[in-house]
């Protein structure tokens, strides 16, 4: 990578601190992890900058910037009223912009969401209309149009939106994260049904995806974040449970008995085991994308689950955990 200026905001996150990881392995010369919350950890050639999304009027990094990656956002389902996703998502998606506009920068990479897809049992490809039904996928789907309307402004501009899936690895702390909790401690219970498709991407990956796509001569890529493996979370958890959870027993109970005992534990119990009634009802609800611009331009991986989870094991003494 030629010598270059990045600006990552949200770059604490777990997905900006993976590409911050990455770009200084690059050689980038110059990074910034402008966040809210301090670094993970320390990184070389990373400087941070503590600034909230919603405001910053007053930011002024300096330097002639070459690229935002955007990934600042509320995004945990549940865990946040309404107005939060909106005022964070799509605040910080107008704060930012109006921040690249007066400092002169030509391209912005957005993490978006699958969410603006809306929940169905259709596979959803980059031309599938957006249909968002949550507080998540609307703010997400308008910050997409925030940043789409940068980007017509002036014709040098370029803008690249991901619609990420389940991402996972390490610092995740989601979904494969309370997946392996439970399997750890012995049990997984299926809600009803074994079938559902988890579409998901290892979090390198990801970040290869979107350093891949970034470097694309296109005024506009909006792709898909996902492997074209349709895994279902039973293909998910018996690939756990081959490569570090072998005697941990998995076991189908009715959807009813699950989501009854999941609003029992609703609460201080429920958030120590990730059992939420939102949650079951998200784990019985296929998540079927197609990443059609990546496979189409020869940029998808296939067959990665794995090896990424041993690689993901591999980096966090063998528990899933961080």
């Amino acid at each position: 990578m030629k010598s270059r200026e990045f600006v990552i905001f949200g770059g604490s996150g777990f997905i900006g601190t993976h590409l911050a990881r990455r770009l200084s392995q690059d050689g980038a010369a110059v990074i910034y992890n402008v966040d809210v919350k301090p670094p993970r950890e320390e990184i070389p050639h990373v400087t941070f900058v503590q600034a909230d999304v919603r405001n910053l009027a007053h930011l002024n990094l300096g330097i002639d910037i070459d690229t935002i990656f955007n990934f600042a956002a509320i995004h945990t389902t549940p865990g946040h009223e309404p107005h939060e996703y909106y005022e964070t998502n799509i605040g910080g998606a107008l704060e930012i912009t109006k921040f690249a506009e007066r400092s002169g920068v030509s391209t912005i990479v957005f993490t978006s969401s699958i969410s603006v897809y809306g929940p169905s049992e259709e596979t959803k490809t980059e031309t599938t209309p957006p249909n968002p039904k949550s507080s998540y996928g609307w703010s997400k789907f308008l910050a997409e149009q925030v940043h789409l309307g940068w980007v017509d402004r002036d014709l040098e501009r370029k803008l690249v939106i991901c619609r990420p899936a389940v991402i996972f690895g390490r610092g995740e702390g989601g979904n494969f994260t309370r997946l392996a909790k439970m399997l750890r401690a012995g049990l997984f219970v299926y809600p009803g049904r074994k079938d559902t498709i988890k579409a998901c991407f290892y979090v390198k990956d990801l970040v290869e995806s979107l350093l891949d796509v970034w470097a694309k001569d296109e005024k506009l890529i909006i792709y898909n974040g996902a492997y074209p493996d349709r895994y279902t979370i039973e293909q998910i958890v018996d690939t756990f449970r081959e490569i570090a959870f072998p005697t941990a027993r998995v076991v189908s109970v009715p959807r009813p008995i699950v989501s009854f005992a999941a609003s029992l534990l609703k609460g201080s119990i429920g958030s120590v085991v990730g059992v939420h009634p939102e949650r079951v009802e998200k784990l019985i609800t296929s998540t079927d994308v197609e990443p059609r611009w990546l496979i189409e331009n020869g940029l998808s991986k296939t067959g990665r689950l794995r090896d990424a989870l041993l690689e993901w094991k591999g980096e966090s003494s063998k528990v899933f955990y961080f």
